[in-house]
């Protein structure tokens, strides 16, 4: 499980180091690398069996549903295979770093299956909106999940 909050730099070439902690469950010991992944507005990055899992569940939408082409295509698309090298980095393609807005300064922000990155301004933002609603946030979740389904 990915937790923790953790400000970082990425280099000139693009490359960004992963930190220790996240290291072992992002490799998983997997013949696969980890999936970089576009999100609206950040990056996510995933173990390779968790990104299998989302795949799986993108798979499924309805083939011929319009949204759920667009969803596909999005996710499909804006995602890449990136292995940690022997030094611990990643390699974040240019096209995700502009979508994201990330420059030197990131934040790598754990979230149970996967580690979100982040532009500094962009989290904070974020950070910041769930803050001033997190009451009605809370109270939303709760219900939602109480609801019998």
């Amino acid at each position: 499980m990915f937790r923790g909050r953790y400000d970082h730099t990425i280099d000139g070439k693009g490359r960004l180091s992963i930190p220790r902690v996240f290291r072992g469950e992002l490799e998983g010991g997997g013949e696969n690398p980890p999936m970089l992944v576009l999100q609206k507005d950040h990056i996510s990055l995933f173990p390779a069996e968790a990104w299998t899992a989302a795949e799986q569940r993108l798979k499924d939408l309805p083939e011929f549903d319009p949204d759920a082409q667009r969803l596909r295509r999005f996710f499909l698309a804006g995602s890449q295979p990136c292995p940690v090298d022997p030094q611990g980095r990643i390699l974040v393609p240019g096209f995700m770093r502009d979508h994201a807005d990330l420059g030197a300064k990131v934040i790598l922000a754990g979230v149970i299956d996967r580690v979100e990155i982040w532009s500094p301004s962009r989290f904070e933002q974020n950070q910041a909106a769930t803050i001033a609603n997190l009451d009605g946030i809370q109270r939303a979740v709760d219900q939602a999940y109480r609801s019998p389904r």
